[in-house]
């Protein structure tokens, strides 16, 4: 502390770029370092010491040249920053002795010299800066106690101050002799009568980052945070507090942001313990940590909160032994026990209290999501357990990255906090008409008869479900299976069954789930028609609940004529006629009177047919389609497997009962006959496969035009618009 320090060194230092009030900010290096010894006791001056510094990047900006006078060849014969520092360390401990002083205070013009310039160098070439450079008093906050009314201590420059108390300016006018020189006077003037000054504010430098948890209910002060952005992945809460050495960030003051998928992004919020060094951060923007460029932003506390803030105790009592190192594990089996863990990390790397050091992330339900947080003792333990990484535990490789204790928050607090299935968030919609038969899927409610399969063998069918239902088969509603595909049009391990009744989804869940399917275990949940019918309709399934089709334009927008089949496959009695599953959420069902027997009927848009019936049907159903989802990558599957139905045409009993509807139903049906038959996606084709191979799979599902005739009444429009062999709503 300087108020128990015999002797202050005043110190100044300059870069090959930006100067003065700019220091640092252009992460250009020290070349130039000046100090001057003050005896705080005797007011005895020491020998003035300048010394050049010579960079690793031999350049000079034509500011550095204009300001300080030095030229590229003086630097160039000068040493390197390292062998200065010690023998600056050499220099002052010498003149100590000789004054019969024992301890010493640095004293500078500002802080920028210290937190911005010599810290940040010193932590890129990994030089260990002596313990006088982790505090420092600034010349001009001591001036100011003196002589408030001098000005704001921003403002202040030694030349300013020198005038206010009546002192000649320094002749000298070589770079950091004049401004040494300046300080050396000024410190003396305090010193002296009338003021009779003690250095008493003394500032720090944190040497090392102190991890820790916020609470939620925490106040933090928007003028003190920070948004770094450009991270490497695999850069955890210390890489951060080295990028910004010098400053002082508050405990647990770093937070590493998430994705959906709770992988990190790349950004991360700083909270620093003042506005002061939050500003000094600020200046930072675009400094490199590594080959990358880091850009800061300013950020509110709001935004911390929400990433590094959360109430769980179970994460407070994990995170409540300080100082220790704390590595992220992603991957472990389902089914992992912490002796396994243990056993994977082996003795070279000893857990913190052994199984207290280990945290699973779980969902609310009590699954396991595959992570883990463990706490290391060292930095060793931390380094050998990362020699682990991509190693196999059971049968599953185990990544391991460095993580922080705001991420640990952040991870429980989105796995404890999501749903089962969560909901999508409401989209633009527009109104296109479609095909109104009576869906297979019933109307969206919160009734739990459905049940979710999770984890099945990619290779598992509609047949594979069934036995593994066993004696359960008989309560699967018709066409009740539908297989969940992922955003490639694959199997994505997930099903969804619909049971009569909740109590025989419930009896479902209890005696199936964990059981073994193709030397897997499938997990089996309860859930309602409503959370199905969510994914069924485009959302995609992943260990963080549901995510909704990406917002952005369809790269490949289906044919506008096909726009008119819904995402509910429509469903005939004795026939599986198939829509093409398009994305589109049904509008709730309005209240308007249908025959008891499946039929097929199309009810147009008011706009679409001029000669409709003004007064037929002033409920029309209509299907409301988010224009935003991309309909090649999210693709549900038909309500039952190819395998085990088969795409059939509808038999002539189903569309001969349209032909017995009133008049205007019969004018409906051929407006739907106008319009080409729905799309199937065929996937697995051997590449030779041709034209006739695909016709030859299909024979017997189509019906040449004059066949049309026998079933349905048709115009003479619709007739001609049908080719020969047609496909009929395949």
């Amino acid at each position: 502390m300087a108020s128990h320090s015999d002797t202050l060194v005043v110190f100044f230092g300059a870069t090959a770029g930006a100067n003065g009030g700019k220091l640092g900010s252009d992460e250009r290096e020290i070349i130039l370092l000046v100090w001057q010894i003050v005896d705080l006791h005797e007011k005895k001056v020491g020998k003035l010491q300048r010394y050049l510094v010579k960079p690793d990047t031999l350049e000079l900006t034509d500011q550095c040249t204009e300001e300080t006078g030095l030229t590229l060849d003086e630097i160039v014969k000068a040493e390197p920053l390292d062998k200065v520092l010690q023998q600056f360390q050499q220099s002052v401990s010498s003149e100590l002795k000789t004054l019969g002083r024992s301890s010493y205070t640095l004293c500078v013009d500002s802080p920028l010299v210290i937190r911005q310039a010599l810290h940040p160098e010193a932590s890129k070439k990994n030089l260990v800066l002596p313990e006088c450079f982790l505090s420092f008093v600034d010349v001009r906050k001591e001036f100011h106690k003196c002589c408030p009314n001098a000005g704001p201590v921003e403002k202040l420059t030694p030349a300013s101050m020198l005038e206010y108390v009546s002192l000649p300016a320094v002749s000298e006018q070589m770079i950091g002799v004049k401004e040494v020189r300046s300080m050396v006077q000024l410190t003396l003037c305090i010193l002296a009568d009338p003021y009779n000054h003690k250095f008493s504010c003394v500032e720090t430098v944190k040497y090392k980052f102190d991890s820790g948890t916020c609470s939620k209910t925490e106040p933090v002060d928007s003028e003190t945070v920070i948004r770094a952005r450009g991270l490497p992945w695999q850069s955890s809460d210390q890489d951060i507090a080295r990028f910004f050495k010098g400053l002082s960030i508050a405990k647990g003051g770093v937070a590493l942001c998430l994705n959906a998928q709770g992988r990190r992004n790349g950004e991360a919020l700083v909270r620093f313990i003042n506005s002061e060094h939050r500003d000094l951060a600020l200046e930072r923007h675009k400094h490199h940590m590594g080959s990358r460029y880091i850009e800061v932003y300013k950020a509110t506390g709001e935004e911390f909160l929400k990433i590094a803030g959360g109430t769980s105790n179970e994460v407070a009592q994990f995170l409540s032994k300080e100082n220790q190192v704390i590595i992220r594990m992603r991957g472990l089996p389902f089914t992992a026990t912490p002796q396994e863990v243990l056993s994977f990390l082996g003795p070279e790397s000893p857990v913190t209290d052994d199984t207290e050091g280990l945290l699973f992330v779980k969902y609310p339900d009590g699954r396991p999501t595959g992570d883990a947080f463990v706490l290391f003792s060292c930095e060793e333990y931390a380094q050998n357990a990362l020699k682990k990484h991509k190693q196999i535990l059971g049968k599953r490789y185990i990544e391991l990255f460095r993580s922080t204790a705001a991420e640990v928050q952040q991870v429980l607090n989105r796995y404890m906090s999501a749903p089962l299935i969560s909901t999508l968030p409401p989209s633009p919609i527009v109104p296109v008409p479609v095909l109104a038969t009576p869906p297979f899927l019933p109307a969206s409610s919160n009734t739990r008869d459905c049940v979710r399969l999770r984890g099945l063998p990619y290779t598992a069918g509609i047949e594979d479900i069934l036995e593994f239902m066993g004696e359960h088969t008989v309560d699967i509603k018709p066409h009740g299976v539908h297989m969940v595909l992922n955003q490639q049009g694959r199997p994505s391990g997930d099903a969804f069954i619909q049971m009569k009744s909740s109590e025989k989804a419930f009896m479902v869940a209890q005696k199936c789930h964990k059981k073994t399917m193709k030397d897997r275990y499938v997990e089996v949940f309860q859930c309602s028609t409503e959370e199905m019918s969510i994914v069924l309709m485009g959302g995609t399934l992943n260990r963080s609940g549901l995510s909704p089709p990406p917002c952005k334009l369809p790269c490949l927008s289906p044919p506008t004529a096909y726009a008119a089949f819904p995402t509910p496959p429509a469903i005939f009695s004795e026939a599986a006629l198939y829509q093409s599953p398009l994305l589109a959420a049904p509008r709730p069902a309005q209240t308007t009177a249908h025959n008891p027997a499946h039929t097929l009927a199309y009810f147009p848009h008011p706009h679409a047919h001029p000669h409709a019936h003004p007064h037929a049907h002033p409920h029309q159903p209509q299907l409301y389609m988010n224009m935003n989802m991309n309909y090649t990558a999210y693709y549900p599957s038909p309500p039952v497997s190819p395998s085990t139905v088969g795409y059939f045409a509808a038999p002539p009993g189903a569309m001969a009962a349209v032909a017995a509807q009133p008049h205007h139903a019969a004018a409906a049906a051929s407006s739907v006959l106008s319009q080409p038959g729905a799309l199937v996606r065929m996937q697995g084709l051997p590449y030779n496969t041709g034209v006739k191979d695909i016709l030859s799979f299909f024979q017997g599902y189509q019906y040449a035009p004059d066949e049309y005739s026998g079933m349905v009444q048709m115009s003479e429009q619709a007739r001609s618009l049908i080719q020969p062999k047609e496909w009929l709503c395949l």
